[in-house]
């Protein structure tokens, strides 16, 4: 069995499910900020939140990267030399201080204290798309 296609095949399913999630939980974020005055629709968005940040979207950053750096392994280190992979990298990096980001915020919600109104959370949702796409152009077309 070819390991690098396999290591390939793990990464992006682990990349699509950590994608959902970093979609996802913003969007929950806003109507839960929405609704941030009634307790019951308020524990019912803590519950969800909690469940995909910690059952779905950490543990598929996790995967991500592990394969991540097994397919760097696989092609050897010296592509980590070459400026396309580097911003790849550096998007990666940025993408997983988001995810930590939300994981702050989620923190916020659970003990009452969001600061940030549905506006916000809207706004911030745009953050995984952009990165997205930037990742994927790097890597399809290498052009630096």
């Amino acid at each position: 069995m070819n390991t690098y296609l396999l290591f390939k095949s793990l990464h992006l399913i682990a990349v699509i499910s950590w994608m959902a999630g970093l979609l996802y939980l913003p969007r929950i974020f806003v109507y839960h900020a929405e609704n941030n005055s009634e307790e019951n629709i308020c524990e019912i968005f803590k519950t969800m939140e909690r469940k995909l940040y910690f059952y779905i979207m950490t543990p598929a950053m996790s995967l991500s990267w592990l394969f991540g750096l097994l397919l760097i392994h696989s092609i050897g280190f010296q592509q980590l030399g070459q400026t396309w992979m580097l911003l790849k990298l550096l998007f990666v990096i940025i993408l997983t201080s988001y995810h930590f980001y939300l994981g702050r915020l989620l923190s916020q919600f659970n003990t009452g204290n969001n600061k940030h109104s549905h506006k916000f959370y809207r706004y911030i949702n745009e953050i995984p798309t952009i990165l997205l796409i930037l990742i994927i152009f790097v890597v399809i077309f290498k052009p630096i």
